[in-house]
């Protein structure tokens, strides 16, 4: 993408431009959807190794692994074990403990966009999606965001009164998470399912409105150190709510706040709504640089 000639909004830019940005004296580096992609792939080479070739680095899947002898256990897993059992073993509650640090420092839902596989296959839906929705074959359907703090309460609820995991069975994530490094399984037939919901009804509807870990790493989201980062340099063109599709995160950039953070002189804001993937494509196609990543704690560093 070159960002700083063109307005980079998902209807003018290719797929696969979306890999690669030009700075502003034309050279050719890795864009963060790039980088994304590539940490996901080796994330899941690795817990494929780990089980195949008895690699022993990053073993088990994202619910629960271990990672060169470290346990991890994701934390939404753990909420469900417990008020379905009453009971955690000591190696689930050192392993959330490790990720809820981890994702302290490094940004809640940044799980979701640097972590997550099924968000691969989203974003390739959302491609589709996009492309139907201009062509004029489909509508562009949305709803409210905050519908998925009730996912999150239901999922937690039918664990509460079954004794079982009940979301594990609809969890795309986990699915594609075992299919890597097991195998696949009968279970992916709900993925297709889900994709196709996401290409055909409502873009990235299971990110958005249904995935209640996204919103559980969300709510960590809120107080983590690694943030975006807003500065005047702003022009409100809105080419950075375009491309995100948590875009409630920016109002920031929209032009009717220009003239009230002008007047109280703010030159640099952090982003810090929980939905926030930290994904990098708003910085990707931001052409003022009025936006980049910054830790929050890097003055006690």
């Amino acid at each position: 993408m070159d960002k700083y000639n063109n307005r980079e909004i998902i209807k003018k830019s290719t797929f696969w431009s979306t890999f690669f940005d030009k700075s502003r004296d034309g050279k050719t580096k890795f864009s963060y959807r790039m980088k994304r992609w590539i940490l996901v792939i080796s994330i899941h080479l690795l817990f494929f190794l780990s089980f195949h070739i008895d690699l022993q680095i990053l073993e088990g899947t994202l619910n629960g692994s271990r990672f060169l002898g470290f346990h991890m256990t994701d934390i939404y897993t753990t909420m469900q074990l417990y008020i379905a059992t009453y009971h955690l073993p000591i190696n689930m509650i050192i392993g959330t403990v490790t990720i809820l640090i981890v994702y302290i420092l490094v940004g809640g839902r940044s799980y979701c966009a640097w972590v997550c596989p099924y968000g691969i296959l989203s974003e390739i839906g959302e491609k589709w999606h996009n492309t139907l929705v201009t062509k004029k074959i489909i509508k562009s359907r949305t709803f409210d965001h905050r519908v998925r703090h009730i996912f999150w309460a239901i999922f937690l609820g039918l664990s509460f009164i079954s004794g079982y995991l009940v979301f594990e069975t609809f969890n795309v994530i986990g699915i594609l998470s075992r299919m890597i490094a097991y195998g696949w399984s009968v279970a992916i037939i709900w993925v297709v399912v889900v994709f196709a919901m996401e290409v055909f009804f409502s873009r990235r509807a299971w990110c958005k409105y249904i995935c209640p870990i996204g919103t559980t790493y969300g709510y960590i989201g809120k107080v983590s150190a690694l943030r975006i980062e807003w500065n005047d340099n702003c022009d409100s063109c809105m080419v950075c709510h375009d491309v995100c599709f948590e875009n409630q995160v920016l109002e920031i950039t929209k032009a009717k706040y220009k003239k009230q953070i002008d007047e109280k002189e703010i030159k640099t804001q952090y982003i810090t709504g929980a939905d926030c993937t930290l994904c990098g494509r708003c910085i990707d196609v931001c052409h003022e640089d009025a936006l980049k990543f910054d830790f929050r704690l890097k003055d006690l560093v």
